[in-house]
């Protein structure tokens, strides 16, 4: 038993060697880790690098709409909070709702995409006309009527989002689960009476999960954009300031007209880094795992 789980793991560190050495060869997947590293940090350490006190507009000292200075490098808002605070505590939000949205849609789209896949008949129709529906709905307007009755709230728009973007994963997902269903082993497992719960959790899932790691990076990108859009339009949560908080509040207070740039760059430029980001994983991740997808074992 030893033995054998010794092999295991060498084989998984053999992979892991091997997948690591065909990421880093390609460079557009290290920048795109980098830049998302970058956030990453400032994520994680934002109290530390601003005092989560500037986000409250009562102990705002400074004039509001004001110019970047060596006080404020990016200036302030309408309330005399500095943009630099707002920035550093919305990069946290973002990420936080484009990584839990994403989470969301990826179990969810797994989970129909695989037993859309592995089953026939009236099931497998019904759960691809779920799926249809969904895609032909636009997102947009969707998102608005759900985020509008769910109510303004950090786990509402996590949740809104989540539920409408996991038709692209069930769709690739169901896809790929067919390919399996016609492998070999699949044929013996069934014949030694494997169960349908067996067959999908210990044949087909690891089969199609590096597809679905390949497509959610990307999906986080999405799901980012959406938040953006969805606070841009005043959907967020007014109490947990994002980037797409910070220029809804722009917008609002005439930042764009008044060419006041602290105030709508920043943001702007941020979420263009991070979707750029992750596209670029994303695209990296595609190309090295999609060629072992057409390997059989």
């Amino acid at each position: 038993m030893t033995s054998a789980a010794a092999i295991v793991r060498a084989r998984r560190r053999a992979t892991l060697v091997r997948f690591w050495r065909d990421y880093r060869s390609h460079r557009t997947g290290i920048a795109g880790l980098a830049i998302l590293g970058v956030f990453a940090l400032v994520a994680i350490f934002a109290p530390l690098l601003a005092d989560p006190s500037g986000l409250d507009i009562t102990k705002a000292t400074a004039p509001g709409h004001m110019a970047p200075s060596l006080g404020y490098p990016l200036g302030t808002d309408e309330n005399g909070r500095s943009v630099l605070t707002l920035l550093i505590h919305g990069t946290r939000m973002s990420l936080l709702v484009g990584l839990a949205a994403t989470v969301i849609a990826m179990v969810i789209g797994t989970a129909i995409g695989v037993m859309a896949g592995f089953y026939s008949g009236w099931l497998r129709s019904i759960l691809n006309a779920v799926s249809d529906w969904f895609l032909v709905i636009p997102f947009l307007p969707l998102a608005i009527v759900m985020a509008t009755v769910l109510g303004a709230s950090l786990l509402n728009i996590i949740i809104v989002i989540g539920v409408t973007s996991w038709p692209g994963t069930a769709r690739l997902v169901s896809a790929q689960t067919l390919s399996v269903r016609e492998r070999p082993y699949m044929e013996r497992a069934k014949a030694l009476g494997a169960s349908d719960w067996h067959q999908m959790t210990r044949h087909v899932l690891p089969n199609v999960m590096p597809l679905v790691m390949a497509h959610v990076v990307l999906t986080v990108s999405i799901a980012i954009l959406s938040e953006t859009t969805l606070s841009f339009l005043g959907l967020g949560d007014p109490t947990r300031p994002s980037w797409g908080y910070i220029l809804d509040h722009a917008f609002s207070t005439g930042a764009m007209t008044n060419n006041e740039w602290w105030f709508v760059m920043p943001p702007g430029i941020c979420v263009v880094l991070v979707v750029l980001a992750f596209t670029l994983i994303g695209r990296t991740l595609e190309a090295v795992l999609n060629p072992r997808l057409k390997e059989t074992r």
